[in-house]
């Protein structure tokens, strides 16, 4: 198993069987740590330009080839595209269609294609990033026209930098961002640079970063972190000095919120249970509920999202978020506050859900942020905080979130 085979295979869950990159690593296993990023990368890159990849090839294929091999083919496409040496990616890929037994008789047509691909000039110069579906970008365009949205879709085309939230950050080089965050290039290998095994710093979106800062937690005070693996926030709350309770209903997920506690030296009470069935002991200071959702922010990070998901559940989502949301809000001590966000672009998960937990709850009250780095534009009418791929696209873009402090 080569990373090209790996990356085909996870090519195949994704576009073929409608898994998650994150459910399809069955093809990693036995690779060395190397190769096992590259493949990954590699399928990501795909990911990012299969509309590119198809548009360059349909000229060249009579009719379209069984799925394996037009994965071979938008490998190879966006590989040369990208600027790899020809001849490594076409005898490999020729080399992979005859490991196929069913397979093996395309070999000579993926041969032929690849160079006809090879011998063109930057074949995706001249073609627009990929579109996201239309059940995701029609609500985009709504919301924010299509400039806006295209302007994202050419920063979800990039692979995503890597963003600190720094405890200690002494040594570590990047690109300081205006909010606090540290900026590294993509591909970075954390886990080799100063203060990770001290616990010096963590792997935070600067976007996920302002959550916390928002909710403003003073040392000592009670704060529920809801809905918290893998973690980034309740590491954010016990390093300002709360005394945290982190609540998820994924064991597994809190094992990986574990690992970060021990690694960091923090420390959190954590909790495995069904929020909506939990109920805690006493009244918090502040809660922080990073609720589920569709996840559509992240596809700069995730591009096999659009893949996967149809927006089928969103309806179930934002019920959930709001069933929450009262939940969270009945957890407060009087004058408490609430930090509600989801790293989402659909406006029903933000600021339609803002309206309605206004309309439930008279007594509601949004605080505007006063934030480090946060632009005015970046704030509603209404005083949430929208942040968008496209924001600091010349420095690779956030994700997109959408964030509220309430008070009651």
């Amino acid at each position: 198993m080569t990373a090209r085979a790996a990356a085909v295979r996870m090519l195949d869950a994704v576009l073929g069987e409608g898994q998650l990159l994150s459910q399809a690593e069955a093809p990693l296993a036995g690779l060395g740590a190397a190769d096992r990023a590259r493949a990954q990368r590699l399928a990501a890159q795909v990911l990012r330009h299969v509309e590119q990849a198809d548009r360059v090839l349909k000229p060249h294929l009579r009719k379209a080839p069984p799925l394996t091999v037009l994965n071979v083919l938008r490998l190879g496409t966006v590989e040369l595209a990208l600027g790899e040496a020809a001849h490594g990616v076409v005898n490999e890929a020729v080399g992979l269609i005859r490991g196929y037994r069913k397979h093996a008789a395309l070999s000579g047509l993926v041969n032929a294609v690849l160079r006809k691909v090879a011998a063109q000039e930057a074949p995706f110069a001249k073609l627009p990033p990929q579109r996201l579906p239309y059940w995701l970008r029609k609500p985009l365009v709504d919301a924010w026209g299509r400039e806006a949205v295209t302007a994202m879709e050419a920063v979800q085309a990039r692979p995503a930098p890597i963003d600190l939230t720094l405890r200690d950050g002494a040594g570590l080089q990047g690109d300081p961002l205006p909010t606090g965050s540290l900026r590294l290039p993509p591909g970075t290998q954390v886990s080799a640079l100063p203060g990770y095994a001290t616990g010096g710093w963590w792997v935070q979106d600067a976007a996920a970063g302002l959550a916390v800062p928002l909710l403003a937690p003073r040392r000592g005070e009670t704060v529920l972190d809801l809905c918290a693996a893998p973690g980034g926030k309740t590491l954010q709350l016990a390093a300002a000095g709360a005394e945290v309770t982190a609540l998820d209903i994924s064991e597994a997920r809190l094992a990986r919120l574990r690992e970060n506690l021990d690694r960091t030296g923090l420390r959190a009470r954590v909790v495995a249970a069904d929020a909506l069935e939990w109920q805690p002991e006493a009244p918090f200071d502040a809660i922080l509920l990073d609720a589920p959702c569709s996840a559509t922010g992240t596809i700069r990070r995730h591009p096999d999202l659009p893949f996967v998901k149809d927006g089928s559940e969103l309806a179930g989502l934002v019920a959930l978020q709001a069933a929450l949301i009262d939940c969270a809000l009945g957890w407060l001590k009087p004058g408490g506050r609430l930090v509600y966000c989801t790293c989402s672009l659909l406006p029903d998960e933000g600021e339609g859900q803002l309206a309605a937990a206004l309309a439930r709850h008279p007594g509601l009250r949004v605080e505007r942020p006063a934030l480090q780095g946060v632009a005015p534009d970046w704030i509603t009418p209404e005083g949430g905080l929208r942040l968008r791929p496209d924001y600091w696209a010349d420095r690779g873009g956030m994700d997109g979130f959408f964030m509220v402090r309430l008070t009651h």
